[in-house]
């Protein structure tokens, strides 16, 4: 991921004060399950230290790893937009400390103020749109006759 879509590059520092506020310290062991697909997507994670693997699941096998994140990542989005619902599942690939932050004390705040709320939904709408570009790359290299090469 690239750095405009970490926290620390993606808001200004009033907001992402702002935000630390509803911060809450945790940990995740090697393989411990952070959300399953169509669960409901009710907090969001910012990964201190440790891998994350996003995945899907494919029926009649197992689950495919889509993304790995790291250090500074946003791990969710779904918590973001209706019906809030994620849309992959999260494992930690190893032991994990992360920022927890509850969506709807976010989604509050967003609502109470227009300038946090559009700086959040323009970090989370990057982080999106990064990972789609990211997914096309990968889906070029499985299926485009000569890989991707360089997607423009």
């Amino acid at each position: 991921m690239t750095s405009a879509t970490t926290m620390a590059m993606a808001l200004e520092a009033v907001h992402r004060e702002r935000l630390m506020r509803l911060a809450r310290e945790v940990s995740f062991e090697a393989g411990a399950r952070l959300f399953e697909e169509g669960c409901r997507a009710d907090r969001f994670w910012i990964i201190r230290t440790g891998t994350i693997a996003l995945d899907l699941h494919v029926p009649g096998r197992r689950s495919t790893v889509i993304e790995t994140l790291g250090h500074g990542e946003l791990i969710g989005w779904s918590w973001h937009f209706a019906p809030y619902v994620w849309h992959l599942g999260a494992e930690a690939m190893s032991p994990v400390r992360a920022w927890e932050f509850d969506a709807e004390a976010v989604r509050a705040l967003c609502a109470e103020d227009a300038a946090f709320g559009q700086a959040i939904a323009v970090w989370v709408g990057r982080v999106v749109a990064q990972r789609l570009h990211a997914s096309r790359v990968r889906l070029l290299d499985l299926y485009a006759p000569y890989g991707s090469g360089a997607l423009t």
